[in-house]
């Protein structure tokens, strides 16, 4: 087998060994808001995943660019509130476009025209196209260093305190969320996505 270093290796070099290898990746597509401001944010982000159901917790690793912190975790930890979305095709247009870099006082919601819905439990609003949301409130903010002791990632634990399923992706009897349904776009590495091509069901050990 090919062996390489982690200590020989560049920052682009552990980003795309990282993106390529741990794959598929579910994208959070985040909306945001600026305390003061009021502009909305919306930027995706796939280094992402769920972290405990004794409380409904996910996790959302927002790198840093050149050691500064991205708008969407500067929203969070002044506001303390966040709504993550799944991304099906239907949305796969207007997710991509939002991860271009805005100043922070634009906004990439009235940028894209996208179509947003209040929220219940949180001021941020929703997208409405997308099939599953889920509104958040920040449960912790882990500052993640590198060895010199720089903080290069944002580590946001965030609990979700509502669910939104599309009808047509919910089985209503069993509460299933249908993944051949929702057809959820996955990330690769680069500029590629995948799709769900094939589900097994293989019975885990009792």
């Amino acid at each position: 087998m090919l062996h390489y270093s982690s200590d020989m290796l560049s920052k682009k070099q552990q980003y795309k060994f990282l993106s390529g290898s741990i794959i598929p990746r579910p994208i959070a597509w985040v909306t945001t808001m600026d305390e003061d401001s009021k502009v909305v944010n919306a930027a995706p982000f796939s280094f992402f995943s769920a972290a405990s159901s004794e409380l409904p917790l996910i996790t959302l690793a927002i790198l840093r660019r050149q050691g500064q912190m991205k708008d969407t975790a500067r929203n969070i930890l002044q506001n303390q509130e966040l709504v993550i979305h799944l991304v099906d095709d239907a949305v796969l247009t207007a997710m991509n476009q939002t991860a271009t870099s805005l100043p922070e006082d634009e906004s990439e919601i009235l940028l894209n025209q996208i179509e947003t819905v209040s929220s219940r439990s949180v001021r941020v609003p929703g997208i409405k196209q997308a099939k599953l949301r889920m509104e958040a409130t920040l449960h912790q903010h882990v500052p993640i260093t590198n060895h010199e002791g720089a903080v290069v990632t944002d580590l946001i634990i965030a609990e979700v305190t509502d669910f939104y399923f599309n009808e047509d992706i919910f089985d209503l009897e069993k509460e299933y969320i249908l993944p051949e349904s929702l057809q959820p776009v996955a990330r690769l590495a680069g500029s590629s996505y995948a799709h769900i091509s094939n589900i097994i069901d293989i019975e885990r050990p009792k």
